[in-house]
């Protein structure tokens, strides 16, 4: 059971005329109120000076965890010898080391295969990984069937079903992303993952944030990714969240576009066990994307399709946009263009690539480029530079269906095709 112990304590306690003040808070004392406050306390030892009986005390310390590693060791093995299957996979995840294997089980997909929303293959992901991670735990904030995050091989995680991987954790989304937090610091192995809307990041961002600070591997599964999410409106849209989230050190970003990218970041996420991953999943369906790829997604960026030559515009989509990328690529070559489309689902990946790399994708030389992203234009310029353009939202959402609000705001192919033509002069 949880023990909660409470204390009331008096800030500077001894300190004659600093005791209870805000002063003491976050400031020294000062030479002349330490030397008061030693003599308040009858502390008559040196600076930095540990008396001997309570060193000797506290050096009792390592002879009680030798007893206590002794007892461990000797359970563990006996528990090895009655129980090897169990334990050898009981070592495994205390060591750190993934199955051998394990991204074996990652779902691909063909461009016939039918649109599908991203959180969608993100569900299918989950739950061909479950089998083969079975350190894999997680779940939602009262959200698991619309963010598609139940691992439907396991029920609940409760009282007297300690088995179980599907964490309840209710409408408390900090409260679920510090679990983790914990989850992933205890280094029992486990990998937890939790679930929200994308727009209730801002609710757990201190948490996210403490995340990277940590480098606790906590996967965040974050569905209805922008204004294609529809009716709900600006409430939900999360137009500016993508961005500041970017902005977080350590936490790795990613927007998947289709199914094979949504197993690729999935790849990533499981791999990266000091970093934090945000993968961000859209509630419309999308393509199937010709030339997208695992692979890829571990770049952070990389070219869908080229034309013959140099190109004369280079199209960069993110997530649900590279769709219009791509059929806003068909039409300009079409028109006798060379046109190359570039899908980035992270910008930290690509950044994390060597210069040789970043220059084959967006040569220096090329310097019409138009990025197509549901959301603010923070940050964008660091890949279109001054020459290039952004599709991009810089108010509040709409509320109205998803298809109508995303016209409303420009990402349709005319736009783009139009956008790149501007460019192109």
């Amino acid at each position: 059971m949880p023990i909660l112990i409470m204390v009331t304590t008096t800030f500077g306690y001894g300190s004659p005329n600093m005791a209870d003040t805000s002063g003491v808070h976050g400031s020294p004392l000062g030479g002349d109120e330490i030397n008061l406050t030693r003599e308040s306390l009858g502390w008559s030892y040196g600076d930095f000076e540990v008396p001997d009986d309570a060193l000797n005390h506290m050096r009792q310390a390592v002879e009680r965890g030798a007893s206590y590693q002794a007892e461990w060791e000797e359970a563990l093995a006996a528990y090895r010898t009655k129980y090897p299957d169990d334990a050898a996979l009981f070592e495994r995840m205390l060591s750190g080391q993934l199955p051998e294997n394990w991204a074996d089980a990652l779902p691909t997909y063909s461009p016939e295969g039918k649109a599908i929303a991203t959180r969608k293959t993100s569900e299918a992901t989950l739950n061909a990984l479950a089998p083969a991670l079975p350190e894999l735990v997680g779940g939602s904030a009262d959200l698991a069937k619309s963010n598609n995050t139940l691992m439907t091989i396991s029920g609940d995680f409760q009282k007297g079903a300690y088995e179980n991987r599907n964490i309840r954790f209710g409408v408390r989304e900090h409260g679920m992303a510090a679990i983790c937090n914990g989850i992933a610091l205890h280094n029992s192995g486990l990998i937890p993952y939790c679930a929200t809307f994308l727009v209730f990041a801002d609710y757990m961002r201190a948490a996210i944030r403490l995340s990277a600070l940590s480098q606790a591997g906590v996967i965040y599964v974050l569905t209805h990714d922008s204004v294609g999410l529809g009716e709900d409106g600006p409430t939900h849209q999360p137009v500016e969240t993508i961005a500041s989230l970017r902005a977080i050190p350590n936490l790795t970003v990613i927007r998947p576009a289709d199914g094979n990218e949504t197993s690729g970041a999935y790849k990533v996420a499981i791999a990266n066990r000091k970093t934090p991953t945000l993968l961000a999943f859209s509630r419309q369906a999308l393509p199937q994307t010709v030339g997208s790829s695992i692979e890829g997604v571990a770049i952070g960026a990389y070219i869908i399709s080229d034309g013959t030559g140099t190109p004369d515009v280079i199209l960069i989509g993110t997530g649900s946009e590279l769709e219009l990328c791509v059929k806003a690529a068909e039409q300009l070559t079409a028109a006798g263009k060379q046109v190359r489309v570039v899908s980035m689902p992270s910008w930290e990946l690509f950044d994390a690539q060597d210069d040789d790399y970043r220059e084959s994708v967006l040569p220096k030389a090329v310097t019409q480029r138009l990025a197509v992203e549901a959301g603010i234009s923070m940050g964008w310029c660091r890949y279109v530079g001054s020459a290039g353009d952004v599709i991009s939202i810089e108010r509040f959402g709409a509320s109205a269906p998803g298809k109508t609000v995303l016209e409303k705001f420009g990402y349709t192919v005319e736009n783009v095709v139009a956008r790149a033509n501007a460019l192109m002069g």
